[in-house]
């Protein structure tokens, strides 16, 4: 499915959108260039948990964690990973089964360790035109995700 996203604004609406829809456990793939909106969609799903603080990208840390109203959420940027082998001493797989939605920017370049996402968004920009691209690749939760963008109900 392919959502036009006009600003920066309409990209924490997304996320926000994506907070409401789904699961409290979910692994959500982030594709996209530098600067193609990844932490802003992942503010807007803080935002709608009620998450106040500042919303920082983890390019050094490799992992911001958050807990919010009972939910907890990881953020990941996998940037600056060298190799996938050390998403192991990282502790990555405890992470993954904890109860908690598990965000990861630069899925790719942990490719080979990182198991298979519930979901993924690919945001995209081209001249002033940004999308939104999202899959469900979870056979398991294939028509059990319904977003709410801008009054309608999208079914992923």
């Amino acid at each position: 499915m392919n959502i036009t996203l006009e600003n920066s604004e309409d990209t924490e609406a997304l996320g926000a959108a994506l907070w409401q829809a789904l699961p409290e456990k979910c692994l959500l793939f982030l594709y996209g260039e530098l600067g193609a909106g990844k932490t802003t969609l992942v503010r807007g799903l803080l935002r709608a948990a009620g998450y106040e603080g500042a919303v920082k990208s983890p390019t050094y840390t490799l992992v911001e964690e958050y807990e919010v109203n009972g939910r907890h959420l990881f953020h990941f940027d996998l940037y600056r990973l060298k190799d996938p082998e050390e998403l192991e001493w990282m502790g990555m797989d405890d992470y993954l089964n904890q109860n908690a939605l598990c965000c990861i920017e630069w899925p790719q370049m942990g490719a080979g360790f990182l198991p298979t996402a519930d979901l993924e968004v690919r945001l995209n920009y081209f001249q002033q035109q940004r999308t939104a691209e999202i899959n469900v690749l979870a056979k398991n939760r294939l028509g059990d995700i319904k977003l709410n963008w801008k009054n309608n109900n999208l079914l992923l």
